[in-house]
């Protein structure tokens, strides 16, 4: 077991923004935000894990323009979260019947973190489920993305499997799923 790093264990120093604003993406240039934001992001994060023909193939299944906006019509909400420019991007899964939210994206620009950004979208994220009445929060996360695991252990998620889901391309993605019951 790797140790832990601090980073995942204290709250950061709450970071003073007078323009940070989380919002809901809407139309043809926030959803164009939100896929070169993905680029970046699993480019950076994921090539390391995954690999590059995974991501590559990941990034044109999930997170293209079209998948988005595919995405959006059938119901999920994707939010930006802004700050001197896109910092990171939601993409929430709600479901009212079963009281629960899944986070199908969660992403912060790799040189945005460490300030604070990831934990201001989990704290929107659990206002917007007691908002909606949701009891429970959960997300997949790659089994071997230890940082990530830590973070959100760090913020009251537990893990409540594994799972490996035939993604297509000859992919799979090898998860831990995490809950967190509010």
């Amino acid at each position: 077991m790797r140790p832990r790093s601090t980073e995942f264990h204290e709250e950061p120093k709450k970071r003073v923004s007078v323009i940070m604003e989380i919002v809901k993406v809407s139309g043809e240039d926030d959803i164009a935000e939100v896929a070169a934001l993905a680029r970046k992001i699993w480019t950076a994060h994921y090539t390391p894990i995954i690999g590059k023909a995974q991501v590559d193939y990941m990034l044109e299944r999930f997170q293209s323009e079209q998948a988005i906006a595919q995405q959006i019509r059938d119901g999920q909400e994707y939010y930006l979260l802004r700050d001197e420019g896109e910092v990171g991007y939601l993409g929430l899964v709600p479901d009212s019947a079963q009281k629960t939210l899944m986070i199908s994206k969660i992403y912060v620009d790799g040189e945005q973190r460490g300030k604070g950004y990831g934990w201001h979208m989990l704290d929107f994220v659990e206002s917007l489920c007691r908002e909606r009445g949701l009891e429970s929060i959960w997300l997949t996360v790659n089994k071997h993305n230890q940082d990530s695991i830590y973070w959100y252990q760090n913020r009251g998620f537990n893990k409540t499997g594994a799972l490996v889901q035939d993604i297509g391309g000859g992919f799979v993605m090898d998860d831990y799923r995490l809950e967190k019951s509010l």
